[in-house]
């Protein structure tokens, strides 16, 4: 029997890519090891020289605090940064990055308080330089731990020498700051009732709570009408106040009414329903007169059971001008003996209540100010913790006012209104309430001696200018570019409407409101000698040296110290922050120098935005930025905040120890991050699959360009109308790219780019050119300008991913130019030629749409096994019109990667396709089915040509 000869074996005279990059990315493993290769060539010092004299683009960092491993919020905020900053620095721009740390403030406080209550130790014991090293210390130990978090990230910065608000020059330029205001006249001590935290003991600021719903006790209670000049029938009727803050009566000193608003005076004939421990009924339940809004009767009557009532009197609140009421407690004599005016107020409404309102001045803004307005002044009933003091005649003593026992229908707030007659109703009611976002104790209004920020002062009090901290800062809003441009209605509504500022806490951790209060006139010490002294100091020993200071040495000769007080109240940290631009921006780059860009979080447009804005405005006339940035924050897969108690916290560590940063990068990238964002399981799957195919088009390139040289280049002019197209996307690609990054657009880039990857080369350009690549003579200028192109898309793209896949980018840079002692983050955008051709364009996306046409004809002969693959089908389609431009000079079969291909006009309005298996044989090399080919393995024309020469 003769032996049937092999077929021969072609497979070594293919030219199959060839490169070491791997398919299986190991991000988790070789991202520390490129770190250390940038840390060894001095990366950001070598960007930082050659971007040198380049125009300059200056992201000043936010500071986080320093108290904790980081968090995915923290992780999307820095992987953005970083994704700007290095897109502005392949544009050619010097973007130098400087990390920093807010180190003072109530959060560190807090943590080292911590560690003293668990020995039983109480802070207020230990002297205060020694508690402030300790506060200290625990910051340094966090800054350590987070610059490594956030450098493993890829967050490329100048690591070694951040801005921290605990140093000491730091720390003299935020008094020096302060002390502008004061010099200026825009700051001074005043009462008011500002956010205070019992628990803490301090006052808080708007941007350190955080509002979460509680179940609170409502009560309706009656206040007796004693006079009431403009209408004497209401003389003895009782007017009714609601309030969810049962702890305020005590200090009630007033009640307000809206002058506009309708009321009646209802005679009560059946029953206030039940609501004592034991259902009794108060006294007052029948038989007397009620005065309340008009439009709230019904939901009155609902709360408190009310059965049948009969109107005696109907009149506006301005009937009310004049009339007294008396507290009802007001037989414990002194302080609630005292009359209780009814003063007209425009924010009382009928949105719900009984349109009426109690008004405490110690606790509620409109209750200080109209108070205030008529020569009632606050009494400081409830001390630092929340008690009311000993001496008060009513709850004198008792418990804390956010004690829920303390206000309950049963506790001795109702239970004492009950026994005097005046309680009408108490029940429970839902609503959001504030809570300090450290402790997540709630807070309280309570007016004490604070430093203030006067928003509608003068700037310069001296001058008398018409311009105002607020006017200023308005305008400012106005000339800033906010990202997204919806951004700009949150802070600028904020602005217009938000108090002064409240800048003083009753802290220890932190910088001094360094100034001396004259003890006879009240008035702060405004001395341009003493305040550089003052300074000086602080330059030399910290903030601490405040503490420690000889005040007459620091006051001088010109002043004595027995006639000043020291202010040891703390700044609010949001000052701090607020004043970084001065330490860090003016400080580095020169005097009068901004910030190009401020990036944070939503919630920042009531704090470091703001403050921020308002400390420049106050201390400039400007704002200290040009641009702002609001990124939303990290939610879990299913849309939830994520908290330790759900658990469903996505660990940006773990993510980076098991997946790598770039997959948190791309992630980051890839979101709508001017809103909230998910991320879980699912959502990282997504973006690990989308790196892979991205991945994939890395490895393709190097391998597909092992071996190329100059010498193999082809000119534009020269290369086939494939080639010219593919430039011609790539300079689109180009333009979209770079409105993307000046539109810190990173969702709409990234996606740009995997889109251009997997459908216009993966999917078309390397699919159709693959043969020409495998099997063409190396001289072959088809196969020359394809390996052009290619070299061309890979310094374009391995670029145009450098900000987002840092790490990755960098390694396929290194595969490919090994001997490299540079960085693919030293290169500046690709220079991308005049390849725009729309008439090339309009073809070839006609071309595309015929190649689907007959894809999606071929697939189901593919799928039932009629065709192995393409490459055996003829396909054949008829159109209804047929354009010779479109056709011109194109091989279909190759376009299709088919045996044969036939476009023609249809003999009706219809579209047809024809699929055939294919009779010809195939070419053992190339695998194509050309007429040329005498059997199953023979070599078509140009593999033997290229095989045996």
């Amino acid at each position: 029997m003769t032996d049937t000869p092999e077929k021969p074996d072609y497979r070594n005279t293919v030219f199959l890519p060839k490169t070491d990059f791997p398919m299986k990315a190991g991000l988790a493993q070789k991202e520390p090891a490129i770190l250390e290769r940038w840390a060894r060539i001095g990366l950001y010092d070598r960007l930082r020289k050659e971007r040198a004299g380049r125009e300059r683009f200056i992201l000043h960092d936010g500071p986080p605090y320093a108290n904790g491993d980081i968090h995915m919020g923290h992780a999307m905020n820095k992987v953005l940064k970083d994704v700007i900053v290095r897109s502005q620095s392949l544009m050619g721009k010097d973007a130098p990055y400087v990390p920093g740390w807010d180190c003072h403030g109530l959060p560190i406080e807090w943590k080292v308080e911590e560690a003293y209550r668990a020995k039983k130790l109480n802070k207020d014991e230990v002297d205060p330089v020694q508690f402030r090293a300790e506060c200290r210390a625990y910051a340094d130990k966090w800054v350590g731990t987070q610059r490594e978090q956030f450098q493993r990230l890829g967050v490329m910065g100048d690591w070694a020498n951040p801005y921290l608000t605990m140093t000491y020059d730091a720390e003299a330029v935020i008094a020096g700051e302060l002390l502008k205001f004061a010099e200026s006249g825009q700051l001074y001590r005043g009462s008011k009732p500002v956010m205070w935290s019992p628990v803490e003991k301090t006052a808080l600021a708007e941007a350190e709570v955080e509002y979460e719903d509680i179940t609170s006790t409502q009560i309706d209670v009656a206040f007796e009408i004693v006079e009431a000049p403009n209408a004497p029938e209401l003389v003895g009727a009782y007017a009714v106040i609601w309030t969810t803050t049962p702890w305020t009566i005590p200090v009630n000193q007033a009640l307000a009414y809206g002058p506009d608003v309708d009321y009646v005076v209802l005679f009560v004939e059946a029953g206030i329903g039940s609501y004592g421990p034991n259902g009794d009924r108060p006294p007052l339940a029948v038989g007397r007169t009620i005065l309340i809004a008009s439009e709230l009767v019904a939901s009155f009557s609902s709360r408190t059971g009310t059965s049948k009532v009969e109107e005696k009197w109907r009149g506006k609140g301005s009937d009310l001008a004049g009339a007294i009421a008396r507290h009802p407690m007001h037989e414990r004599g002194g302080f609630f003996a005292r009359p209780r005016p009814f003063l007209p107020g425009d924010f009382v409404t009928t949105d719900a209540g009984t349109g009426l309102v109690h008004m405490a001045p110690d606790h509620g803004e409109d209750d200080f100010t109209l108070c205030k307005a008529h020569g009632i002044d606050p009494v400081f009933a409830v001390e630092p913790g929340g008690f009311y003091r000993a001496d008060w005649a009513w709850m004198g003593g008792q418990g804390s006012v956010i004690a829920p026992k303390l206000n309950a229908p049963e506790g001795p707030i109702c239970t004492d209104l009950r026994e005097a007659g005046a309680l009408l109703s108490a029940g429970e009611f839902r609503h959001s309430y504030p809570h300090s976002w450290r402790s997540k104790a709630k807070v309280i209004f309570r007016c004490t001696p604070q430093w203030f920020i006067g928003m509608d002062r003068p700037l310069d009090q001296s001058a008398q200018g018409e311009r105002s901290l607020r006017s200023t800062a308005l305008t400012a809003i106005d000339d800033t570019r906010w990202v997204p441009e919806r951004s700009k209605n949150r802070i600028l509504s904020m602005v217009e409407g938000r108090p002064d500022w409240v800048i003083s806490r009753q802290r220890a951790w932190g910088v001094p409101i360094a100034l001396y209060v004259n003890r006879k006139t009240g008035n702060y010490l405004r001395d341009p000698a003493v305040n550089a002294r003052i300074l000086d100091a602080f330059r030399q020993g910290g903030a601490d040296a405040w503490f420690t200071a000889d005040h007459q040495a620091l006051l001088g000769p010109g002043h004595d110290a027995a006639d000043y007080e020291v202010v040891n109240d703390i700044l609010d940290v949001w000052f701090d922050s607020g004043s970084t631009h001065a330490f860090v921006v003016e400080a580095r780059y020169g005097e009068g120098v901004r910030a190009s860009l401020y990036l944070e979080g939503s919630d920042q447009h009531r704090g470091w935005f703001q403050s921020s804005l308002l400390e420049s405005c106050g201390t400039r006339g400007r704002a200290p930025y040009d641009a702002v940035l609001t990124h939303g924050f990290a939610l879990d897969g299913h849309g939830r905040k994520m908290s330790k108690s759900l658990g469903n916290v996505v660990d940006p560590l773990k993510v980076m120890g098991e997946s790598g940063a770039d997959i948190l990068r791309m992630w980051v990238a890839s979101t709508d991050y001017f809103d909230d964002v998910r991320i879980g399981k699912e959502v990282l799957a997504g973006t690990t699959d989308a790196y892979r195919k991205l991945r994939n088009t890395f490895r393709y390139l190097l391998g597909a360009l092992d071996g190329f040289t100059d010498a193999e280049r082809l000119g534009v002019n020269e290369m086939p109308e494939l080639e010219r197209y593919m430039l011609h996307l790539l300079a689109e690609l180009d333009t979209e790219l770079r409105d993307a990054a000046n539109g810190f657009e990173f969702n709409r880039y990234i996606r740009a780019i995997t889109d251009f990857a997997n459908n216009d080369l993966s999917a078309f350009f390397f699919d159709i050119r693959k043969d020409s690549l495998y099997c063409d003579a190396p001289s072959s200028q088809t196969r020359r300008a394809y390996r052009t192109v290619l070299d061309t898309l890979f310094h374009a793209l391995v670029r145009w991913a450098s900000p987002i896949l840092c790490f990755t980018a960098e390694e396929v840079w290194q595969t490919r130019f090994p001997d490299d002692e540079g960085s693919v983050h030293l290169l500046e955008w690709p220079e991308i030629g005049d390849w725009t051709d729309e008439a090339l364009d309009e073809k070839w996306s006609s071309l595309r749409d015929l190649r689907k046409i007959a894809t999606l004809a071929i697939e189901p002969f593919r799928r039932d096994k009629t065709l192995g693959s393409s490459l055996e089908a003829e396909v054949s389609i008829a159109l209804p019109a047929v354009s010779g431009d479109v056709l011109g000079g194109v091989d279909f079969a190759e376009l299709f990667i088919t045996a044969t291909a036939r476009i023609e006009q249809s003999a009706d309005d219809g579209e047809h396709v024809a699929i055939r298996r294919t009779t010809r044989h195939k070419c053992g090399r190339c695998w194509r089915h050309l007429p040329e080919v005498g059997q199953d393995g023979d070599l078509c024309q140009r593999c033997d040509e290229v095989v045996n020469g």
